[in-house]
């Protein structure tokens, strides 16, 4: 009798996905699991599947669909069908007008002009961990604030209110967040943004959701609740996605002294090094839900309108069909075509802008401080088990 997995399932090694993913992958390739409120759903789990369901437009997006996918428990009661989507929620043609109209701002060019002032923002985090007491916290004192300031100033949102952010941001990642708090979680934040921008309105400053009034103006398509919406988006993402990979792939780095090595060797490498991770530990393995909307074949299997489907993409990462030996940590195997941006049209937006912070970090962290170890055992360290973005709580170490 086939196997029907729970879904979504935690990892119980911080360094390899759940067990059953491989299974699924070599043993069924397209399975369906149950889901937390009892309902089925489809998993897709090898590498040139999952790239097929996330560029193919018979996979609905929209999650204010009824039927669309809910990875927890009583969502679907909390939904709003006349809520304001988000660029993670919208289908085509809405979804590449909304998306051309803020892509400008993580090209690499843009994402360039900012390389200065994200090496000096590292710099003062590392300053300041340095004057600190032994041991310190990395994630209180670097993994979470670099990339908060980054996007904070890139928005122009106050630094000030990230404490506000950090703790909406936890409840909305948080598996076990009852629907209606996450729900109060989501208001409060576009309570907030909603009145900045407000403030914004009369004289647009020279920041993101300054310009992005500005064009949309110009463009006759400006309507705040949108631009709340896309302001919501990118402040939990550059809260939580960047600062989960800095603290994880120090570990990493510092489990493996000869791949830490290599970069300190040569800071040309770190780049790879950066995909390498992103693929390794591949944090949002669990958020490329879609909907069909049209019966499609994936993998041999038959996936008729009205299903939903989850996109592995921590097993298409791990998947020895796209990555030899893919359990190994390996710098130099060039890992660029992971999908832990995902893939299509709904590939990450800040992708530019994650890997810069990540290559200055690690190149900066470990020059300038050369003895940096942990000061705990890897196996007692407080991993996010129960989050929907994979990552550490706190890392002690010392120096």
């Amino acid at each position: 009798m086939t196997t029907v997995d729970e879904f979504p399932q935690s990892r119980t090694c911080p360094f390899a996905p759940p067990p059953a993913y491989a299974r699924i992958r070599e043993e069924e390739s397209v399975a369906q699991v149950r889901l937390p409120d009892g309902g089925r759903a489809w998993v897709v789990s090898r590498h040139e599947d999952v790239r097929a369901v996330l560029n193919d437009r018979r996979f609905s997006s929209d999650r204010r669909r009824p039927d669309f996918p809910e990875l927890t428990a009583g969502a679907a009661a909390v939904k709003r069908p006349d809520e304001e989507p988000t660029l993670i929620s919208m289908d085509a043609p809405e979804h590449p007008v909304a998306r051309r109209a803020v892509l400008g701002e993580f090209t690499v060019r843009r994402t360039e002009a900012l390389r200065a002032r994200v090496q000096e923002i590292v710099d003062e985090r590392i300053d300041a961990l340095l004057t600190g007491p032994r041991p310190a916290d990395l994630v209180e004192e670097l993994s979470l604030p670099i990339p908060s300031l980054v996007i904070c100033e890139l928005l122009g949102v106050p630094y000030s209110a990230h404490a506000f952010f950090q703790e909406k941001s936890t409840a909305l990642i948080a598996r076990g967040t009852p629907p209606l708090e996450r729900a109060a979680a989501i208001a409060a934040l576009r309570d907030y943004l909603d009145e900045l921008i407000a403030e914004k309105e009369t004289d647009p400053p020279d920041d993101l959701l300054g310009r992005q009034i500005h064009t949309l103006r110009e463009q006759g398509s400006y309507r705040r609740p949108a631009l709340v919406g896309m302001g919501i988006l990118l402040l939990v993402a550059g809260h939580e996605t960047t600062a989960n990979m800095i603290s994880l792939s120090t570990v990493a780095f510092l489990r493996d002294p000869e791949q830490l090595a290599l970069i300190r060797a040569d800071p040309t490498r770190t780049i790879a090094a950066v995909d390498e991770m992103l693929r390794y530990f591949t944090i949002v393995d669990a958020a490329t839900a879609r909907l069909c909307v049209e019966d499609a074949e994936i993998g041999g299997q038959l996936i008729r309108a009205g299903e939903g489907v989850l996109a592995l993409t921590y097993s298409a990462n791990r998947d020895p069909r796209a990555f030899a030996d893919p359990d190994e940590l390996d710098i130099e195997r060039g890992a660029r075509h992971h999908v832990a941006f995902g893939f299509g049209p709904h590939q990450c937006l800040g992708q530019n802008l994650a890997r810069m912070e990540l290559q200055i970090v690690f190149d900066t962290l470990f020059r300038r401080i050369p003895t940096l170890a942990l000061a705990a055992d890897v196996d007692e360290l407080p991993f996010k088990d129960d989050a929907a973005i994979f990552g550490l709580h706190q890392l002690p170490v010392t120096w």
